[in-house]
């Protein structure tokens, strides 16, 4: 810019730099909330863990009672709860801090849609192996108890107490899908269903809740039986849900209309995969379906986020699984004699694909 000043016949000229616009330059904030996110999910662990949504499941407590019954030191308590309440899981009014509605849904023990099974899981062992991601990375091993000779299945499916936890969290992980799946297929095309790898039952549980024609069973390893029977028996449907106690690698699949494998093909190899797809098209009758669901990565592998963090943690949990796009299991689908297949989102970042034979 130049200004002009005028004294007689003499001018003046000043130049004056202006700053360039910067509203359109990189800025470093998206990648700081990035690189700390673990921050906010560390904290929302914790209150999982202290069981912060059931004690205030019955209504609002101020910040020294909530304090004091959760056994927490006062220093970092209101830091704590406030942070909570920026994260969008609590709220705050002159009577204190109360549940967000989908925290009291959610987040609550006592409530039947309690996901927080897969937070309890998330705390007391994936936090510490993803520690271990960039090792993963460079060896391609997993980092669980695999490390040390064990196997997080084997210590889970020997121990009655921590196997319901798992299922349990499996059932929060894996319901919102299941919904979606009771009203995205034509069930009235078919009466009988089978999920394999079906453990608490959720899946069976919605189906049959929804479709009162529909009977079915549920297929897992014989230690899960009775947490079966006991949340069909919850539900009132002994009378059209059983159990089918199997290993799907070494036994026949049961035989139905529709059979279901959720969030169980990115456990396993490229190789596994193929011979489950096969063995349930062998089971199938002509004209009967197969719906696969897990977190489908995108096909151009660009927005499903949660998809690919989700085959990062299989790098971690297993020897050789993986996520996949649902371009993938469509191709897998072909190579086995499925005749026609389609892909059908479902909740949050699951996708379901659907063959028939």
């Amino acid at each position: 810019m130049t200004v002009s000043s005028g004294h007689g016949t003499d001018t003046v000229n000043t130049t004056v730099e202006t700053a360039d616009d910067d509203s359109a330059a990189p800025a470093p904030d998206g990648l700081l909330q990035l690189g700390l996110a673990f921050w906010g999910s560390k904290t929302l662990l914790s209150a999982v863990e202290l069981g912060v949504f059931t004690e205030l499941a019955d209504g609002p407590l101020p910040e020294a009672e909530l304090t004091t019954r959760l056994g927490l030191h006062a220093r970092g308590a209101r830091d704590f709860f406030d942070a909570l309440v920026a994260l969008g899981v609590l709220d705050r009014g002159d009577d204190g801090y109360h549940n967000t509605p989908e925290a009291d849904a959610f987040l609550d023990r006592a409530k039947p849609h309690y996901i927080g099974g897969v937070f309890d899981i998330a705390n007391d062992r994936l936090y510490g192996f993803w520690g271990s991601l960039t090792e993963a990375l460079r060896t391609g091993s997993a980092q669980n108890e695999i490390k040390t000779g064990g196997s997080f299945f084997e210590v889970i499916y020997q121990d009655p107490t921590q196997l319901r936890l798992f299922l349990q969290a499996m059932t929060g992980v894996s319901m919102g899908a299941a919904q979606r799946i009771a009203v995205e297929f034509p069930w009235h095309r078919y009466r009988t269903v089978i999920d394999i790898g079906c453990a608490q039952g959720c899946l069976p549980v919605q189906l049959a809740s929804r479709h009162g024609h529909l009977s079915g069973a549920g297929f897992d390893l014989p230690p899960v039986a009775p947490v079966f029977d006991e949340y069909v028996r919850t539900a009132g449907l002994s009378d059209r849900l059983q159990f089918h106690p199997g290993d799907f690698f070494t036994d026949p699949v049961p035989s139905a209309d529709v059979l279901v494998m959720g969030h169980i093909l990115h456990d396993w190899g490229l190789p596994e995969k193929k011979a489950l797809i096969r063995k349930a098209y062998s089971a199938l009758p002509d004209g009967g379906a197969l719906i696969v669901y897990d977190a489908m990565i995108d096909d151009q592998r660009r927005a499903n986020a949660f998809g690919l963090l989700m085959s990062l943690n299989m790098l971690i949990e297993t020897p050789g699984g993986f996520d996949y796009t649902g371009g993938d299991c469509r191709g897998w689908l072909d190579e086995a004699g499925f005749r026609s297949s389609y892909v059908k989102a479902l909740a949050g970042p699951d996708s379901m694909v659907v063959g028939v034979k």
